[in-house]
């Protein structure tokens, strides 16, 4: 099987375990999908020593391990499948999957789908996503309110 092959059933994969379960929202997926991937592109050090069979799949996959716990909150289905690429030696698949994913969207959508990432510290973490008028928050600070409201009903 061709790298893009393989690369093509992968986001496949993905793309449908999120739209089924309903894991997570179908951009937000595309949004992490895209900043891993320029995680690997973006760094040439890191690319190498993933793509390199001398390294160990063990220090790869501790590798993931640590770029997951830093990336803060992604998707279930997105951590498993970047823990997954560790253990098959297939992270540098990660930019044909996040191409292909972002096909799959846009073919699903109906939409050209435009990544336009910022940072904004108000948030503390997560993402929040606007697809046309629709705003999908998964920031930690909107989790917080969410949380705070639940505790303050909960007293009552």
């Amino acid at each position: 099987m061709t790298s893009g092959a393989a690369a093509g059933r992968y986001a496949r994969a993905l793309f449908d375990v999120v739209h089924k379960e309903q894991a997570a929202d179908l951009e937000a997926v595309q949004s992490q999908v895209d900043d891993l991937s320029a995680l690997f592109t973006g760094n040439p050090a890191l690319a190498n020593a993933m793509g390199n069979p001398a390294v160990p799949v063990t220090k790869k996959v501790a590798v993931a391990r640590a770029i997951l716990d830093k990336a803060g909150t992604l998707a279930s289905p997105m951590a498993k499948l970047v823990l997954m690429l560790a253990e098959r030696d297939r992270l540098m698949l990660l930019p044909d999957i996040a191409r292909i994913y972002r096909e799959r969207l846009q073919q699903a959508t109906g939409r050209r789908v435009l990544l336009e990432s910022r940072v904004d510290p108000a948030i503390i973490g997560g993402m929040v996503t606007r697809l046309g008028s629709t705003v999908y928050d998964g920031s930690v600070t909107t989790q917080l309110q969410k949380m705070k409201q639940t505790l303050i009903g909960a007293g009552q």
